[in-house]
């Protein structure tokens, strides 16, 4: 009881830095997430238009490279380039958010019956009108799919960045194993895990909902 009646305390004496930690977190998750979705889709959706192979496979080549590189290391890659802080945070995170969105979108692009295609562009549709009423509502699983992986993944990574001084839960986390002290590391982390179960169910609510109307 002791236990819990200490936490209690901790949350009323600290609550409005706890909540200005998650909202750091917030701002640099989603705008990390953003950019990627709005720059990676369309670069997948072009890539299955391509008919260079070699063009193709070195997009796919790059993203992979950057997704084997460390977190930390790739945190601290941006130093040199942005400094510390929120800019190389974002940056670092929308760089490992770019392969799980590629390959997914790419896979529900190329999923799609070539005579579907074929049918749309029977009935008079040009290959914008194909894009956006015939192939994105057919690839939006997929999509969808891909959105909620590099959800999840860039709030936990999110964490890390932390060590540049971009803020957000991780600050809870290190100052906690700093310091010593349980409660912070387990609020900094509990937070974390949440928000990235809340965003994921709240994803998955959409993707089911468009899926059907689709």
């Amino acid at each position: 009881m002791d236990m819990i009646s200490d936490y209690i305390e901790y949350w009323q004496d600290r609550y409005d830095d706890i909540f200005k930690h998650l909202l750091d977190h917030i701002q640099i998750s989603f705008l990390a997430i953003a950019l990627a979705v709005i720059i990676t889709i369309p670069i997948a959706v072009f890539m299955t238009k391509m008919k260079s192979n070699f063009l193709r496979n070195s997009i796919f080549n790059i993203a992979n490279i950057l997704q084997t590189i460390p977190t930390i290391a790739m945190f601290a890659l941006m130093i040199p380039l942005l400094g510390i802080g929120f800019k190389p945070a974002v940056l670092a995170l929308f760089l490992y958010a770019l392969l799980p969105l590629l390959r997914n979108t790419y896979s529900g692009m190329m999923s799609i019956d070539p005579d579907t295609v074929e049918a749309a562009k029977g009935m008079g549709y040009n290959k914008f009108q194909r894009i956006f009423k015939v192939e994105l509502p057919m690839a939006f699983p997929y999509i969808m799919s891909g959105i909620r992986i590099t959800t999840v993944y860039i709030i936990s990574w999110t964490t890390l960045a932390a060590v540049i001084g971009a803020g957000g839960l991780g600050d809870l986390v290190l100052s906690g194993i700093g310091l010593n002290n349980q409660q912070m590391i387990f609020t900094g982390t509990i937070l974390a895990v949440l928000l990235a179960v809340l965003l994921d169910l709240i994803f998955g609510k959409i993707e089911r909902k468009f899926t059907i109307n689709a």
